[in-house]
């Protein structure tokens, strides 16, 4: 017997997903957010939370190891001027030990 689908077995708005249709049908909805993009949960008819791909979760979140900012640095017009601060000799006294 085929199942006919109805309008419960859609999200309301495309790429929105109340939260218990999200429950219940999780793995569709990790299958829309790889062939659609992100999906957004709603709760009460508000937007709580967005499931995305891990790529956009690291294209987002960048890298850990600071290549970008370093490459950033490095691609800066201003790269030449020097900006370490003038260090100022403090007196020092002398400790009897």
């Amino acid at each position: 017997m085929t199942r006919i689908p109805n309008a419960s077995d859609r999200p309301s708005q495309p790429g929105r997903w109340p939260l218990q249709d999200a429950k219940a049908r999780f793995s569709e909805l990790v299958r829309r957010v790889r062939s659609e993009g992100p999906q957004h949960v709603t709760v009460h008819g508000r937007d709580e939370v967005v499931v995305i791909s891990v790529d956009e979760f690291h294209r987002l979140k960048g890298d850990r190891d600071g290549q970008a900012l370093v490459a950033a640095m490095q691609a800066s017009p201003h790269r030449e001027i020097d900006i370490e601060p003038d260090r100022s000799i403090m007196p020092v006294r002398d400790v009897a030990l």
